[in-house]
């Protein structure tokens, strides 16, 4: 099967399964956790991609190239060319790369926001540029959270339109991906003064809805403050749309509780109250079926039933399975033939059945973890910020398949697009693909 009739069938599949929008001829890894958002590459991309490499050698390590500034964004890919977004330290200066993935050439490296006086971060994990970038054929929308957004020409990184008037104090900077929906631009910001979603039209960055969190916090001191000036309020959240009785729904995952959105028009439909806070896994999607993680240490994973009952507070009602503990923190979790992947943030990796939430096997690989897995055919990639990455079987029995390090880690989660994987890490983009 061509590329082309693949991407039409698998995005046919998409829309059945409630994906956020379809994938094109050639956009192999359109956004942050790739064409379904759920960390699984094509399976023409995956063709070639090793198991194995060695920088040293340079065993299956294509090209290197050092990238300016900081970022945790992971590389958008599309018609032969990757981008991402970089910061200096500061937060002052904010970029978008534009990259030849074939051969590493930096073909744009341009300027998009100045800042004059960022907020501090307040955090030693975070960066201004760790929101991902999302990919269309004509556009590539970039998001630093408070600090602007906008669709730029991916060619040229013209900018066709910004946005830098939906403000929130991030206190330990922005993390919430973009998501494209239809003719809608979704973005989410979970600060501590102010938490709300909404959705822009992607094409003139309009607002079409603004819907504020319900959130009952319970943070309140004597006076009526938040306590902690708010801090147990913001999130790092990317939503997801799935279709329930063909109408599509969003979830969205903010500090102590989540919520289902009318996709459309914001619209509050049903919430699902959780303890844990700084949210920041992505939803996956079964039919009629959602796997949600609440977020932070000590987050809680559920297998939530969807249907067009959903309303209020879905507690009794609507939760099939609870894990309560030894669940990712930062890290989205992955789904593979009815199972779900995941790694802790102290690296212990688990494997959990998506319909019935039972443990099917739990290890640890040690390392400290904030990128999400990449699944390439049968093989699970766990990249760690020391630079170790653990290559697992995607099967009910755990098997390692290969252990390397690079020289140096990052927390960008890894891409896989043309049989290669590209890993960014803290200064540095790797493409690593089968070598002669």
């Amino acid at each position: 099967m061509s590329r082309r009739s693949s991407s039409i069938a698998l995005a046919a599949l998409f829309t059945l399964c409630g994906a956020g929008f379809a994938v094109a001829a050639d956009l192999p890894w359109p956004q942050k956790h790739g064409p379904n958002n759920d960390g699984v590459a094509l399976a023409a991309d995956s063709v070639g991609v090793p198991t194995e490499w060695d920088e040293e050698s340079k065993k299956n390590v294509a090209w290197v190239i050092p990238l300016e500034g900081e970022g945790h964004s992971t590389p958008v890919i599309g018609h032969g060319k990757l981008w991402l977004t970089a910061a200096d330290p500061e937060g002052k200066k904010q970029y978008v790369y534009c990259i030849d993935a074939e051969s590493g050439k930096i073909l744009h490296h341009k300027l998009i926001f100045e800042n004059a006086n960022p907020e501090p971060l307040s955090n030693p994990i975070n960066n201004y540029a760790a929101p991902s970038c999302v990919l269309e054929d004509d556009a590539l929308y970039v998001h630093f959270g408070t600090y602007g957004t906008a669709r730029l020409d991916p060619q040229t990184l013209n900018v066709v339109w910004q946005r830098r008037d939906i403000n929130v104090r991030h206190f330990r900077g922005p993390g919430s991906s973009p998501y494209v929906f239809e003719h809608l631009l979704i973005l989410t910001f979970d600060g501590i003064d102010k938490q709300i979603v909404t959705a822009l039209n992607k094409q003139t960055g309009a607002t079409v809805w603004e819907t504020p969190r319900s959130t009952d916090y319970g943070d309140l001191d004597d006076k009526g403050k938040p306590r902690g000036d708010g801090d147990l309020r913001k999130a790092y959240s990317t939503p997801g749309v799935t279709l329930v009785d063909g109408k599509p729904v969003l979830i969205s995952v903010g500090s102590k509780s989540l919520f289902g959105y009318d996709a459309l028009t914001g619209k509050e439909l049903w919430g699902l109250p959780h303890p844990n806070y700084n949210a920041a896994p992505q939803p996956l999607f079964l039919p009629n079926f959602a796997i949600i993680n609440s977020g932070s240490e000590g987050a809680q994973l559920f297998g939530v039933k969807l249907d067009t009952a959903m309303k209020g507070n879905i507690t009794d009602s609507h939760i099939v399975w609870q894990r309560k503990k030894m669940n990712a923190s930062l890290a989205s979790p992955v789904l593979v033939d009815g199972r779900i992947y995941f790694i802790t943030g102290k690296g212990i990796a688990v494997c959990v059945d998506a319909k019935t939430g039972e443990e099917v096997w739990l290890e640890r690989i040690g390392g400290a973890f904030v990128a999400s897995p990449l699944v390439v055919g049968d093989r699970i990639y766990f990249c760690d910020e020391h630079g170790k990455t653990t290559v697992v079987r995607a099967s009910p029995k755990y098997e390692v398949l290969a252990e390397n390090t690079l020289s140096e880690g990052g927390r960008s989660s890894p891409a896989c697009a043309y049989g290669a994987i590209y890993l960014r890490s803290f200064s540095k983009l790797y493409k690593l693909a089968t070598t002669k």
